[in-house]
């Protein structure tokens, strides 16, 4: 199930500090690590589900939201805008990522490498499959 996951701060006057480190705090072996930053005002990133892949997005400046579509239609819509925090998604989860504020950094800690037939890139596709495990 997806989820927020709660990563270490060490508080410091002279800057805080949060770290990551396997499999304390990701629930998995990390494969890929991936960021974006840029995303044009009213963009949209993601729109996708993987068939296998575990991933963890933290926001790393800035804020965006993470709208997760559940098979029934129902959604779930997590704001990330703190660094201490990741939000956990397992495999067959569609996610889209919107509204990304100026200068917004995503951080994307992945369980596989790129693997293009990994991705479910359409949601009717998604929603009716039933080999994913629902």
């Amino acid at each position: 199930m997806h989820k927020i996951i709660d990563l270490p701060k060490i508080l410091d006057p002279r800057g805080n500090l949060t770290f990551l480190q396997n499999p304390d705090q990701i629930p998995f072996k990390i494969q890929r690590v991936f960021w974006t930053y840029d995303v044009p005002g009213g963009d949209c990133r993601g729109g996708h589900s993987y068939k296998s892949q575990e991933e963890v997005i933290i926001a790393l400046s800035g804020s965006f939201d993470i709208l997760v579509t559940n098979r029934d239609g129902s959604n779930n819509r997590y704001t990330l805008n703190r660094s201490y925090y990741g939000l956990y998604l397992p495999p067959n989860t569609w996610r889209q990522m919107l509204n990304f504020s100026t200068n917004a950094i995503s951080l994307h800690l992945s369980s596989m490498k790129y693997k293009e037939d990994d991705y479910i890139r359409e949601f009717k596709i998604f929603k009716n499959d039933q080999s994913n495990g629902f």
